[in-house]
């Protein structure tokens, strides 16, 4: 199955994020949070990514979702192209998407696409 790590500038909301997405996607789902910093403050930690990468890599690939700022360009340094791809889309509604694709067996380009219907997503 296709990876997919949730990259915030909190921990706390990349816990609940991978929560929301373990729940949809069943607790075997390969999903990993990355939030915060190294000393658990506000902030994104390369470490923590390349680790929730490395966590989460079951040889399919991995979408990274991350939410804005520096959580954006610390994903971007860990693209490998075709490998671990970074989707474009909102942090809570992207998460849902990739999620019931990578369940269904959905090569990395898939995920990445049903990741990125999410902006599409209307509330009303």
């Amino acid at each position: 199955m296709v990876g997919v790590v949730l990259i915030s500038h909190s921990a706390g909301l990349a816990a609940e994020a991978m929560a929301l997405a373990l729940g949809i996607a069943g607790q075997d789902a390969p999903v990993a949070a990355a939030g915060g910093t190294a000393d658990n403050g506000l902030g994104t930690s390369f470490d923590r990514v390349e680790a929730a990468v490395r966590s989460v890599d079951q040889g399919h690939g991995v979408v990274l979702i991350p939410d804005l700022g520096s959580s954006v360009l610390t994903a971007r340094l860990l693209e490998v192209e075709e490998r671990v791809v970074v989707a474009d889309v909102p942090f809570v509604e992207g998460v849902i998407a990739p999620e019931a694709a990578a369940c269904s067996a959905s090569s990395l380009a898939e995920v990445l696409e049903a990741a990125e219907e999410s902006r599409a997503f209307r509330k009303l």
